[in-house]
């Protein structure tokens, strides 16, 4: 069992972050000597930072799932990452074997023991107060709960090793696996405790610290948004009750115990507890970022844009977060996405690699700006495949999926000095403020009076010389239609891939009051005593920052406060607790595009299955006009479609791990 679970290695330099994260554990004599002095117990408590998971790195690692869901449409590579396999069902436990190959699991037992031998051994330490003691034991508490997380939301119940460092001796063949219930009960116990040791500031007076020197550590507020996912996950149907499909109802453990449990209803109530807590702390507020001299929409993209740009100190949006840290080959931290994203070729050739692309559906998501109504309800099947060229459009949204808009003005990110109007495809016009802060569509002016080209440029995508990016069947070139430029600045020059990018390093938002208000919207709306009007006061909240209609005012011919009556929109009939429901996830799918929600909302709701397996849809990119370019295809892609089964709802343990624990219990289907 040493292979999985290893006692703290010193000589173990961690990936450096910013402040507080740059460490060096080298040369410590023992651990007794590392945990007596201040210097080395704030270095030992920063290692364990260094096992944050990489949700950041949208290509590769835990953050490689952005790929596998169904917002992204990544371009064929020939540095394909796991996650195109993962993609494509070309995985399983025999080839998942190491990080690269989205193993994480001794990864996070070794992070998992490192925190309790930091707990077991801190009170050694003399030289600081109790009150920064009783801090690094709660941030210790929640790292070492986290990291148990992690490995639930890929694995499903692991193994639980308590309060307590793993024992060394074990018999392999002895182990198994805990129930869900053991595990949520085990992480939100955990979270309790640090709660009560964390304060609400790493700079309260209390502790002594600067908050220069401590960005990205880990505070109250911290722990309290981090319970309120997890409970929100353990409510969801994949942890709860199946929708009734029963997939995991037969697992059993060595100790005879079902593995997972039946539904719950009031596991709903606990999730509204514990979003409304963080709530009410009235310590976090939505970041905006509001001038006179801009438009309604202006100001709206300037406020989304403003949770990424915006510093530490002033943005109360981020109840926690980290810096882009370096990664990848470049090791270029968040200028690696942007690089990834940007156009490459041509006259607006950016040194990008026009590898990370929004998916159509990612595009079709998000609402028109004048109704506040999301113009796409679904899609009409072929040959058993959710047809991307087939939307089925909400009449009422004011969404036009064909035809053409002469003199469009641009109006986020540019100046119509020198972005004149052109001819927009009629999807594009009139969509709201996050539409146009994450993507730029064939046909728009790239956000920069400032290019390789010498002057401004509009971004067109086909096959043609006239095309400021053309596609290439050899070459890197965007195969979607869409970039997306969501981490990009306006005016940023991106010439030189080291220079450039290298510069670009912004806060990764691991929690967000945003996902809390939509998070207390969804308990809203599910649990048993269902509380419509609560669910969408906190909804509209997050929709007003960018600039949209409530929800009753979008959709006065929905009676949302039935549960169970049928409104009928577009013919799509939903119940009213189903409208707020898919609202919700809608919602999340535009405010979230990048940041991993969408993937695990999917998993947890059981709709993967439904919503991945699609044909390669995009913008017809092969042809040889402007006009023709705006055709949805499925073959212009190069790369096998999505597969998801239901096996794919939990991630399969390995060979390697399953060799050893030979009375392990695997995920189902594997």
């Amino acid at each position: 069992m040493k292979k999985f679970y290893v006692l703290l290695a010193l000589a173990f330099a961690a990936v450096s972050c910013d402040g507080f994260f740059d460490i060096n554990l080298k040369d410590q004599p023992t651990l007794e000597d590392t945990m007596s002095r201040s210097t080395t117990v704030r270095q030992y408590l920063a290692h364990l930072y260094s096992y944050i998971p990489r949700d950041e790195n949208t290509r590769n690692y835990e953050g490689g799932i952005v790929l596998r869901s169904d917002e992204s449409l990544n371009a064929k590579s020939q540095y394909e990452t796991y996650w195109y396999k993962v993609r494509r069902g070309e995985y399983g436990p025999d080839n998942t074997n190491s990080e690269s190959n989205a193993n994480f699991w001794k990864r996070y037992y070794v992070a998992i023991n490192e925190c309790t031998t930091f707990l077991d051994n801190v009170d050694l330490d003399k030289e600081d107060s109790e009150e920064l003691i009783r801090q690094m034991k709660g941030e210790a508490r929640f790292l070492r709960a986290y990291y148990y997380f992690v490995l639930l939301r890929q694995y499903g119940p692991v193994i639980i090793w308590g309060d307590k460092a793993a024992d060394q001796d074990v018999k392999a063949e002895t182990l198994d696996r805990n129930t869900l219930e053991e595990n949520i009960d085990f992480i939100v116990s955990e979270l309790d405790k640090a709660i009560e040791m964390l304060y609400y500031e790493i700079n309260d007076p209390g502790i002594g610290l600067s908050l220069s020197s401590n960005k990205g550590r880990v505070t109250k507020g911290a722990a309290m948004a981090l319970k309120a996912r997890v409970l929100l996950y353990a409510a969801s149907p994949l942890y709860n009750g199946q929708n009734g499909t029963g997939i995991f109802s037969s697992l059993q453990n060595l100790e005879g115990k079902k593995l997972f449990p039946d539904y719950d209803a009031s596991k709903w109530d606990a999730v509204r507890q514990a979003a409304k807590e963080v709530i009410d702390l009235g310590r976090y507020e939505l970041a905006t970022d509001v001038s006179e001299g801009r438009s309604d929409i202006q100001n709206a993209a300037a406020s989304y844009q403003t949770v990424w740009f915006k510093g530490w100190e002033t943005n109360r949006e981020i109840i926690w977060g980290w810096w882009y840290r370096a990664w990848g080959d470049e090791s270029l931290g968040s200028g690696c996405d942007i690089a990834y994203a940007a156009p490459s070729g041509g006259k607006i050739a950016l040194a990008g690699y026009s590898l990370n692309s929004p998916s159509l559906k990612l595009v079709d998501a998000y609402p028109m700006w004048e109704t506040g109504r999301y113009p796409v309800l679904g899609y009409n099947y072929s040959s058993g495949l959710m047809d991307l060229s087939r939307p089925i459009i909400d009449e009422a949204s004011g969404y036009k999926a064909e035809g053409w808009t002469e003199n469009y003005q641009q109006l986020v990110d540019v100046n119509p000095s020198w972005a004149k109007p052109f001819k927009a495809h009629n999807s594009t016009v009139g969509r709201d403020a996050r539409y146009y802060a994450n993507f730029v569509p064939n046909g728009f002016w790239w956000p920069s009076s400032t290019t390789n080209s010498g002057g401004p440029v509009r971004f067109t995508c086909y096959n043609s010389a006239e095309a400021t990016s053309p596609y290439s069947a050899t070459d890197a070139c965007n195969r979607v239609g869409y970039v997306w430029r969501r981490l990009y600045k306006a005016e940023n020059p991106l010439k030189n891939l080291t220079a450039d990018y290298q510069s670009m390093r912004y806060i990764y938002p691991a929690f967000r009051l945003a996902e809390v208000y939509l998070t207390y919207a969804e308990a809203c709306n599910e649990m048993t005593s269902r509380d419509a009007d609560e669910a969408i006061r906190y909804i509209d909240l997050v929709r007003a920052r960018s600039g949209l209609n409530g929800i009753r005012e979008a959709y006065p011919d929905i009676d949302f406060g039935s549960a169970d009556g049928v409104s009928t929109v577009s013919g799509v009939a939903r119940t009213g607790r189903e409208w707020l429901r898919w609202i919700i996830l809608q919602e999340k799918m535009c405010e979230f595009a990048f940041e991993g929600q969408r993937h695990y909302d999917m998993m947890r709701w059981m709709k993967a299955q439904d919503e991945y397996n699609t044909e390669n849809w995009t913008l017809h990119v092969t042809a040889e006009d402007y006009e023709s370019s705006y055709t949805r295809v499925k073959d212009d892609y190069i790369g096998d479609r999505s597969l998801f089964r239901q096996r794919d709802y939990l991630f399969p343990f390995s060979t390697t791990q399953l060799s050893e624990m030979t009375k392990f219990t695997q995920n189902p289907g594997w």
